[in-house]
């Protein structure tokens, strides 16, 4: 029998038929076995520790499209006869399906190669950017590929994507305007955490604002604990917009200078030697003060009623900077009462010139 009659034979067509959709099945499980050896392989080896994961995640939807092509192509090569009415509802199935397939191996491969950075790359970067960005991302970007699947399949399906395209677009102004300050907030929180300029754990004061310990660094707003122990919540448009003195940068340490005076009848010299001994001796006592750099002295200015100076030194960290602040004054008002060293209280002295007697001093005249 010539090989023309046999493919037009409706039955050997329909084990042709039958045998290109078992080809295609057997396909997908060798493939399937493949890639279940190839993740074992890869698995072994710590520097590949992202590309088993996402094999994994891609290895069930590659299986079933090669499985669910097979069947297509099968389905296809049946006789016109069986499928005349059915080939546009095949070919809807197949698009719907490869669709469908291809999203959820996308979504697969974003979440696992996101949550690999969070867990192995985040930990070890100074930036909380990725740590508190990359969740949202991932969140949008699968919302965004399914987004984009639905508006296909909708178009596989025959409906008319033109409007919906053009309703999205309204839509999306009249959210755009009614969610402006959480969208100002969410950009001001990406500025914030990308700069990299406040972190968990840092003390800071805002311009004419509260001042404390960075709890959180979020998307929308900051977290900040005040010495009160209460939390502050601050909107990120307002720490994008104002001026913010970080404490904990560049460096814990604090640099200190406490400013005083003695009268005008003090000895100077040894003024300075008090104050210098006394810094010197808080920075070897206390734990609080900075062993790095030595204590620092010197007279700034004459004032109204005492003779201005100023003592240098360092604190570990912000708390710190108080502690040894109320300690250097304590030590210093006690050791200048010892020593005999004056503070002037505000005084003013009143000088008469010698041909203008004081106001109610009668004046006689010298015989």
């Amino acid at each position: 029998m010539p090989f023309a009659s046999l493919t037009d034979d409706p039955v050997i067509l329909r084990f042709i038929a039958a045998g290109i959709a078992a080809s295609g099945v057997a396909l997908a499980a060798l493939v399937y076995f493949i890639l279940g050896l190839i993740i074992h392989r890869l698995a072994r080896g710590i520097s590949h520790a992202v590309a088993p994961q996402a094999l994994r995640a891609i290895r069930n939807s590659a299986t079933l499209m090669l499985g669910a092509f097979g069947v297509f192509l099968g389905l296809l090569s049946l006789p016109e006869g069986d499928i005349i009415d059915l080939r546009d509802n095949i070919r809807a199935t197949w698009a719907f399906t490869a669709i469908v397939l291809v999203a959820r191996a996308l979504t697969n491969v974003i979440a696992v190669v996101i949550n690999w950075y969070l867990r192995t790359i985040a930990p070890r970067t100074a930036s909380q950017f990725d740590d508190q960005m990359l969740p949202l991302i991932r969140r949008f970007l699968v919302i965004a590929v399914w987004g984009i699947a639905l508006v296909m399949v909708l178009d596989v399906l025959g409906f008319s994507i033109s409007p919906i395209l053009g309703g999205l677009g309204i839509t999306g102004i009249a959210v755009a305007l009614a969610l402006q300050p959480t969208l100002s907030n969410f950009f001001a929180g990406t500025y914030v955490l990308s700069d990299g300029a406040i972190t968990v754990g840092d003390y800071i004061e805002l311009n004419d604002g509260p001042a404390g310990y960075v709890i959180e660094v979020g998307w929308r707003s900051t977290k900040v604990r005040t010495w009160l122990n209460n939390l502050v919540i601050i909107p990120n448009s307002v720490m994008a917009d104002t001026i913010i003195t970080n404490y904990s940068r560049p460096s814990l340490t604090m640099n200190l200078l406490v400013v005083a005076g003695v009268s005008y009848s003090s000895d100077l010299q040894k003024v300075e030697e008090v104050s210098l001994e006394v810094a010197n001796q808080i920075i070897q006592e206390m734990p609080q003060a900075s062993k790095v750099v030595d204590a620092y002295f010197g007279y700034d200015k004459f004032a109204d009623s005492n003779i201005e100076f100023w003592i240098y030194l360092q604190a570990k960290d912000r708390f710190g900077s108080f502690v040894v602040t109320n300690e250097l004054i304590k030590r210093l008002h006690a050791r200048f009462a010892a020593e005999g060293i004056e503070i002037n209280y505000p005084v003013r002295k009143v000088v008469y010139e010698e041909t203008m007697p004081p106001s109610g001093v009668p004046v006689t005249d010298t015989p």
